[in-house]
């Protein structure tokens, strides 16, 4: 059984997906690039590439091909992290890159947030949050 606003709130969201997609499109990169490039950024120009597969939920072969790519066209460079993981750092070229492809949708997104409220952007969080939380914990009741 289907409900209102869940079918709602699946539509929102691939709207959203398709207008992210839409920035991509515009800044002439693939999807997998920018949800990548956005993830270093918001780690302050490096991250480990475990934890991009994380904050993107793209599978880690795509992340790694997709960083394999940028590493060939200079954009990042890879370093050894803790244990197995490789941290991926945005070069001198990258940071460039970055600011000139992602800085623009972190300016849309900041314009978004001022002009919500601080209890709009407090409601939002909590109820996107308390949505995250219900989905992981109901998900692994399946199979």
């Amino acid at each position: 059984m289907h409900y209102l606003t869940g079918e709602q709130y699946t539509y929102l969201a691939g709207e959203i997906n398709a207008l992210y997609h839409e920035a991509a499109v515009k800044a002439g990169i693939s999807d997998s690039v920018q949800n990548i490039l956005y993830a270093i950024c918001e780690r302050g120009d490096r991250c480990p590439q475990s934890e991009i597969c994380k904050l993107t939920g793209i599978s880690r072969q795509t992340i790694n091909s997709a960083v394999r790519k940028l590493e060939r066209d200079g954009i990042v460079r890879l370093e050894q992290g803790k244990g197995r993981n490789t941290v991926v750092c945005l070069t001198e070229e990258g940071k460039r890159f970055a600011a000139e492809k992602i800085s623009p949708l972190f300016e849309i997104e900041e314009k978004i947030w001022g002009e919500w409220t601080a209890e709009e952007r407090q409601q939002y969080l909590r109820l996107t949050k308390k949505y995250r939380d219900a989905l992981e914990r109901h998900l692994k009741t399946m199979l």
